[in-house]
């Protein structure tokens, strides 16, 4: 969706659709080898069933459906979020609209990028080693005025099972990341100003941490049904 936090740019996307295989093949015509990491549909979160989700896990994606309450309760967890984070995150912000499935795609690659191998020179090789040392909001206008970036997307964006609103239509779901950096787990939601702390976690750990905090997000607003958890897992290699 857009970024209510902020000022967005006139520019919009088409939103991404929570479908593991079209963000499979998304990326690596990006340049993530499939041999390196793949994401997977999370069934749900009770214990036995996240202990089907092929390990070890990288990051966690979710979306969520964004109404009036939703917002209101994540403007004063925002007040009263950690200020100090690692400067080993990697963030960037959201100004294009709907852009969040891509962004939350990002955040998930660029926080394991030294644990992954990308493909050298391709668009996510490039695109990480250009925006290592910029800001946030330097990044987001990097990714906001690459085309080659733009035009992949809407690929992605339109190869659903589902057919793709107009353009110009505010979605009301959203996508963010978490990951795990320096012991901690982050919430990454390209529309904040900075990563959120959710406290301490490890690699091995973050599929039940971000759960936790899942769970309590879905609680807020138990009518809904527009939830979907995917996980970014690395591949490992089967032993012959």
């Amino acid at each position: 969706m857009d970024a209510p936090d902020e000022s967005p740019s006139a520019k919009r996307w088409l939103p991404l659709e929570a479908n593991p295989d079209i963000m499979n093949q998304f990326l690596r015509g990006l340049g993530l080898p499939p041999d390196e990491a793949e994401f997977y549909d999370v069934y749900g979160l009770d214990e036995e069933l996240l202990e089907m989700v092929p390990k070890p896990v990288l990051a966690v994606l979710f979306l969520f459906p964004v109404n009036a309450e939703s917002e209101a309760e994540r403007a004063l967890e925002k007040e009263s979020a950690k200020k100090e984070t690692s400067d080993k995150v990697y963030f960037l912000k959201q100004t294009v609209g709907n852009a969040c499935g891509t962004i939350g795609l990002l955040h998930a690659i660029g926080n394991v990028s030294k644990e992954i191998k990308l493909f050298e020179g391709s668009f996510l090789d490039r695109f990480f080693k250009s925006t290592a040392n910029m800001d946030p909001l330097e990044r987001a206008a990097f990714l906001e005025n690459d085309r080659e970036m733009e035009v992949a997307h809407s690929v992605a964006a339109t190869a659903g099972d589902t057919e793709a609103p107009d353009i110009n239509t505010n979605v009301d779901t959203h996508f963010i990341c978490f990951s795990c950096v320096d012991g901690e787990l982050y919430e990454l939601d390209g529309r904040r100003s900075q990563p959120i702390s959710h406290g301490s976690s490890s690699p091995s750990s973050l599929l039940q941490d971000a759960a936790k905090v899942i769970k309590a997000m879905i609680e807020k607003t138990p009518e809904s049904i527009n939830f979907n958890v995917i996980a970014f897992s690395r591949k490992v290699a089967e032993s012959s």
